[in-house]
């Protein structure tokens, strides 16, 4: 026996129009599209200096689409969380991410060689990371948040140091670049 099921019975799936339906508009999320740029993959290994860091898109990608994009997005809602040196790029200040590169690589370079010093990779979100020098925290100060060596954009100089310190944080102290950061580390080492 053969049964028409379809027989007589109106089709649940309406037919196709002959007009052409409206597409959806489809924009960016910037804010979206940002944080996916700074994010560091899952798999990324553990970090002893900055250039173990450079593992986002915004490492990677061509500079100049990088900067394009940082532009849109911080054209939203002001400041975003970016590396230091794309900042420094952005407001025409530096002239490569490269040089960026080279000035954390420096760093690193000497404090990696003197005792006490320790690379801090969990700073901000798409922040290069920061040195710590350990003998300042619970020393005969007594301070707990030790001496602390950042990159900036504040200054083009590039370089701040926090003081030993408990309780409030103190003003930031400019470093004439990587020379100045030199001459200057017995007195940022003196405090313990």
């Amino acid at each position: 026996m053969t049964v028409d099921a379809g027989q007589g019975l109106k089709s649940p799936i309406p037919s196709a129009r002959d007009e052409a339906a409206p597409q959806p508009r489809l924009e960016p999320m910037l804010d979206l599209e940002w944080s996916q740029a700074i994010e560091l993959p899952r798999f990324a290994l553990p970090a002893d200096r900055p250039g173990d860091l450079r593992q986002a898109w915004v490492h990677r990608a061509a500079e100049d689409v990088v900067l394009a994009l940082y532009r849109r997005a911080s054209g939203l809602e002001g400041p975003l969380p970016a590396p230091w040196w794309l900042r420094a790029v952005a407001s025409g200040r530096l002239e490569s991410r490269e040089l960026g590169f080279r000035i954390e690589d420096r760093i690193a370079q000497l404090l990696t060689r003197r005792p006490g010093w320790e690379f801090v990779p969990w700073a901000a979100d798409g922040e290069s990371g920061y040195w710590e020098f350990m003998p300042s925290e619970r020393g005969k100060s007594g301070h707990s948040i030790p001496t602390t060596v950042v990159n900036t954009d504040r200054h083009g100089g590039w370089i701040d140091v926090l003081p030993a310190h408990s309780g409030t944080t103190p003003e930031p102290i400019p470093v004439a670049g990587l020379a100045g950061l030199r001459s200057r580390l017995g007195e940022f080492e003196a405090v313990r």
